[in-house]
């Protein structure tokens, strides 16, 4: 057996398959169940002429479904490919392009875009529906499919090699698809089965230990179009978890939901999803407790300190993790005590993380030298399709691979790494560098405001001045411009502090909680040039 998922997965079902492995609305699948369905599912992708490196689109809110069709992919050595299910035609049609999408399974309530959009992807030839809506012409219903196919194994060899593509929010530009090799992925971004023990040595090794384990409950709360909730519902299948999900993010479901399957783990994508389940906890749901959740883990986006201390005040029994890493690295490492991005990212990172400088030199610890942070080892391929990218972020030193990332950073002379911020969203004021995620976390912290995000807007004399757009909550008196620029003068330095506050609805983020920051550009900007005209 080689380090392929598939294998791996059916090695796991060979030895707990009778356990609970999947609960998702009104589903519930063991082991077993779950593994006739992919088969199912994959028989008929093969049928429709789906083959070893083809892409497969899952344009899905979460469902059994959308695991069945990654599980039946590996299967067949096809490539799923995680379809933001807010995108709208353009985006959808340049999304199916770029990545070559062949087949797509889709929920019926995206129909009109999916429709709307086949003429301009020559390459979609197979389309499959779940739910009970209109389908497209020639479309066929997902249950429909499963129903004429047979349960069993029968697939080819497959190989470490084979491909898992991640594609990334496009939260700073369009989206690219991360091509990992499954091995490298299992041991990145899955931990070798193990992410707080001992990675195996073998993949037989899997297998061997969920026949030993004891059966946890994990709840990956975010979408599954995002990478983080794929690798951690993988990271359950491979320690013989139960995994459980939510159709939609919804804080008072996520609660009942952890109460009655006794959840012991939750994985949430930053203060988007932990402010309402603080809010949902301290209000309609105060006096509920969690006994069996050991850890809620934060990533992809950082917690700020006032929700965290919320959150934590509610849940004093539980571990708040903040963790770090990203589609092109996976796991990287984990936020010390203290840390924030008001007070400062400080992360305990893994062997095979550190800070580059631009002659791609890895950085002495304590310079105070600002410089990338790069990840070596089990590393992507590169990104789908674009050779350009691919060679300014994946390098080789000395014969080892590497990864460059786009965030900024130092590293602190007892080897942990200080997380400046994103260097594509950093705000350049005067020559001083403005990272956004800083000032965000400050407005936050006003009573007043319920979600911020910051960007730059040109200015004549500075280049950029920061310009913050900032939700308020309906309960509370609004304060104005003056007050909130006033609130972050007292947190940050003043070139710092937002020289432009617009109130919005809302704010707008993904699915999976990550700020849109050029929208938030775009906003300010039209803001600031009716400002200057009236």
């Amino acid at each position: 057996m080689e380090y392929n998922l598939a294998d791996i997965f059916e090695s796991v079902v060979d030895v707990v398959g009778e356990r609970e492995a999947l609960v998702c609305g009104g589903r519930r699948l063991t082991y077993a169940e779950l593994e006739a369905r992919s088969n199912r599912w994959a028989h008929h992708l093969q049928s429709a002429g789906v083959g070893p490196g083809d892409h497969v689109g899952v344009q899905l809110y979460n469902c059994t479904e959308y695991v069945e069709t990654m599980i039946a992919c590996f299967k067949i050595r096809a490539v799923p490919i995680n379809v933001n299910y807010r995108y709208v035609e353009d985006e959808l049609a340049y999304l199916f392009n770029d990545a070559d999408v062949v087949a797509l399974v889709h929920d019926t309530e995206f129909t009109s875009r999916v429709e709307a959009v086949r003429a301009r992807t020559p390459k979609l030839r197979h389309l499959v529906t779940v739910g009970t809506g209109d389908r497209p012409n020639g479309a066929i219903d997902y249950d429909d499919a499963l129903a004429a196919q047979d349960s069993g194994r029968s697939f080819a060899p497959r190989s470490a090699d084979d491909l898992y593509v991640i594609y990334t929010g496009g939260t700073t530009g369009m989206p690219k698809g991360v091509m990992w090799r499954q091995e490298d992925l299992f041991f990145a971004g899955m931990g070798g089965a193990d992410p707080v023990g001992t990675p195996v040595s073998r993949p037989e090794e899997v297998a061997e230990r969920a026949a030993t384990r004891g059966a946890l409950v994990m709840f990956p709360v975010a979408p599954l179009m995002h990478g983080a909730a794929q690798l951690a519902t993988w990271i359950g299948f491979l320690q013989a978890a139960k995994v459980v999900l939510v159709r939609k993010f919804d804080a008072p479901d996520v609660i009942e939901t952890a109460v009655r399957e006794g959840a012991n783990s939750m994985s949430i994508v930053g203060d988007a999803m932990a402010r309402p389940l603080a809010e949902a906890l301290e209000g309609p749901f105060a006096g509920t407790e969690l006994p069996a959740l050991l850890a809620v883990s934060s990533a992809g986006a950082i917690l700020s300190q006032t929700v965290r201390e919320k959150l934590q005040g509610l849940l004093p029994k539980t571990l708040l993790l903040d963790n770090f890493g990203a589609s092109e690295t996976g796991f990287q490492g984990t936020g010390t005590t203290g840390s924030s991005p008001d007070k400062g990212l400080k992360f305990t990172v893994n062997a095979r993380t550190a800070v580059l400088g631009e002659d791609l030199k890895e950085i002495e610890p304590g310079s105070g030298v600002v410089g990338r942070m790069a990840q070596r080892g089990h590393v992507p391929l590169g990104y789908y399709k674009d050779a350009e990218k691919t060679a300014a972020s994946f390098v080789t030193i000395d014969g080892e691979r590497w990864v460059l990332l786009g965030d900024m950073a130092t590293i602190e002379a007892d080897g942990t790494i200080a997380i400046l911020g994103r260097g594509s969203v950093c705000i350049n004021s005067g020559g001083e560098k403005v990272y956004p995620e800083e000032v965000e976390a400050v407005l936050k912290g006003h009573p007043a405001v319920y979600d911020a995000v910051v960007a730059g807007v040109p200015d004549e004399r500075y280049g950029q001045r920061v310009a913050a757009l900032v939700q308020l909550r309906p309960e509370v008196d609004a304060p104005d411009e003056a007050a909130l620029i006033a609130h972050a003068r007292q947190h940050v330095a003043g070139y710092k502090a937002p020289r432009l506050v617009v109130v919005v609805p809302e704010i707008r983020r993904s699915p999976s909680g990550k700020a849109d920051y050029p929208w938030a550009a775009k906003v300010a900007a039209e803001h600031a040039i009716a400002v200057a005209s009236s």
